[in-house]
């Protein structure tokens, strides 16, 4: 792979995930290495498929950039999944072979025959794989990530690619400075690596030059420990990292050392105001909220001054984009109003397509270079757009649509709520009524006159009809790493035996 600072800076460090590390000239050979391993040995054309399932390691990175070298379509795989979500996935994917850390290789090798193992293993393989470089004419890869479906099985996203691999580069590098990601100093991953964000994010900043600081899981106090020993210049988070790193006893919080700081990229799940507000008092004018999907990249962007002025905001479309509203008929609305959220491209006329599924593909485009990843919203006249909720989140019940996402934001601004998670079940009567899961905070206890308590203070911010029927105290939200629920497990329970689950 093609890392300036291979030549530049060879000895440095570029990859740390705490027990192993790369440095510049390494990763650069590695990752040749890599593509001459999927290219060579294994006999993968560009195009053909391979899948990655392992935790955050220093491997994960190499063989995402050899996969791009060698102009093969890589799937990471959520590792929390189970075994036959991932058969699933490398069926579907098409996957010839498996790059897997020790603790998952024996489910990968269940799932497929060709699994090559992280460590001894795969180090033997690279060490007799040629390092030159595949031409920068050539076709590139990139990954292909899962969604993580709402109905149905996910299904694989194709990002548009660059005609070459010199393009291809050229374009990452161009890309991450446009988010600021300009390798300017170190740069924290925070989240699981296998998701698009934090692992795009990186490899963005990776290529512009900035060395990766690599959590294997996220501990609040870790980080801030990371941020200060490695001069953290940039990283991306989710807001229950906020609400973690908020929760955090005050003198550690007041001790941390975040001088090094300039860019904190947030998105993947809404964030409370009354967080985001204390992050800023806290870190400064640093954070950077998006909007955006696997399937598109980032759409907007909100810097701290201009989410302040706009409380709720996500920002504004980048230059190549435009964000509308549309209503039922898919007839352009005016600005204020709410409807499904667009986005038009003014360069591609297919950004993104799904693996295998032309059909799902099709329903994505309103015309031309026109999706929706399937987000309810509202533009204002001054192009500043707001998330309402997901299309496939919509609870309707006696025929009014409810948005789990404004009751969640009332509900969190109560004390004794430290996370929730609000959906449909249902009713006979109404079809679907509001139901709330929430995860308290310390030194509460659930009971039905904290049930009650938390009711009547909906009550007292909610049009009657959007508040919740009753309560599930959890002992812990099924959240994912990324930061996004896992609502189905919650709402599961209440739609199973049923023959609609709407």
């Amino acid at each position: 792979m093609r890392l300036a600072k291979a030549t530049t800076n060879p000895h440095r460090i570029a990859v740390d995930d705490g027990e192993r590390q790369r440095t510049w000239a390494e990763l650069a050979e590695r990752s040749t290495r890599v593509a001459r391993l999927l290219r060579d040995e294994f006999g993968l054309r560009p195009d053909d498929h391979a899948a990655l399932f392992m935790q955050n390691r220093v491997e994960f990175v190499e063989i995402v950039l050899g996969a791009i070298e060698a102009g093969i379509w890589l799937t990471p795989i959520n590792w929390h999944l189970k075994a036959d979500e991932i058969a699933y996935i490398l069926e579907d994917s098409g996957a010839h072979v498996v790059f897997a850390d020790p603790a998952h290789a024996g489910v990968a090798q269940q799932c497929r025959a060709t699994v090559v193992v992280a460590g001894d293993e795969l180090d033997r393989r690279l060490a007799a794989a040629s390092t030159e470089p595949l031409p920068l004419d050539g076709p590139a890869g990139g990954t292909m990530v899962y969604t993580s479906g709402t109905t149905g099985r996910p299904k694989g996203v194709k990002r548009a690619r660059a005609a070459s691999l010199g393009a291809a580069l050229d374009n990452i590098r161009n890309y991450g400075s446009a988010l600021g990601l300009d390798g300017g100093g170190a740069h924290l991953v925070t989240g699981p690596l296998y998701h698009a964000a934090p692992g795009l994010f990186a490899v963005y900043d990776l290529m512009n030059g900035a060395p990766l600081v690599v959590m294997p899981h996220w501990d609040a106090a870790q980080a801030l420990r990371l941020i200060a020993t490695h001069s953290v210049c940039h990283t991306h988070m989710v807001p229950t990292m906020f609400v973690r790193l908020l929760a955090l006893d005050a003198a550690l919080r007041s001790r941390a050392d975040l001088s090094s700081l300039r860019l904190v990229l947030h998105g993947a799940a809404p964030v409370a105001p009354e967080v985001k507000r204390r992050m800023i008092e806290w870190w400064g004018p640093i954070l950077v909220e998006y909007w955006g999907a696997s399937e598109c990249g980032v759409c907007t962007l909100a810097d701290s001054a201009a989410w302040l002025s706009h409380p709720g905001t996500v920002g504004r479309a980048l230059p190549h984009c435009e964000v509308f509203a549309v209503d039922d008929s898919g007839g352009r609305l005016p600005p204020e109003d709410v409807g499904l959220l667009y986005c038009r491209h003014r360069q591609l006329a297919r950004v993104f397509e799904y693996h295998g599924d032309p059909e799902k593909t099709a329903r994505a485009y309103l015309e031309p270079g026109v999706f929706t990843i399937g987000d309810i919203g509202r533009v204002d006249a001054d192009g500043w757009v707001y998330l309402t909720d997901r299309l496939s989140h919509l609870i309707i019940s006696g025929g009014a649509n409810i948005y789990p996402a404004e009751v969640e934001q009332v509900l969190q601004r109560h004390p004794a709520v430290y996370d929730v998670c609000v959906f449909g079940i249902p009713d006979d009567e109404w079809g679907e009524s509001v139901k709330a899961a929430i995860e308290l905070a310390e030194d509460w206890a659930p009971s039905p006159a904290l049930e009650t308590e938390i009711l009547d203070f909906a009550r007292a911010h909610l049009a009657g009809y959007k508040v919740p029927r009753s309560i599930d105290f959890e002992v812990r939200l099924p959240r994912h790493p990324t930061g996004k629920l896992h609502v189905r497990e919650l709402r599961d329970r209440y739609w199973r035996g049923r023959e609609r689950a709407i």
